[in-house]
């Protein structure tokens, strides 16, 4: 009976665009993508790939993304100062 066997490591990941063999996920929709399909990133510390359909959609800058983490931390910090204030003008 032919048939093929396999070796039983992990099955090839295809990009999610031209159907090749991916390199790695994007960093953003967390697809495969191979190297012809991506760009990389600028801004961050570390390089990532984006795939061409968010890089469309959004640019190929994760700084966007950093700078709303810094601004949700600053609101939080802000709130957090707000209730001690009032906390310190309703002791008086």
């Amino acid at each position: 009976m032919p048939s093929l066997m396999s070796d039983g490591g992990a099955p090839d990941a295809r990009c999610k665009l031209c159907g090749k063999t991916a390199v790695g996920p994007c960093a953003r929709c967390h697809s495969p993508v191979c190297g012809d399909c991506c760009e990389l990133t600028e801004g961050g510390a570390t390089t990532f790939a984006i795939c061409l359909t968010c890089v469309k959609h959004g640019g190929s800058s994760l700084a966007p993304a950093y700078r709303g983490f810094v601004l949700w931390l600053a609101a939080i910090v802000l709130a957090l100062g707000a209730v001690a204030a009032l906390v310190a003008w309703l002791r008086h």
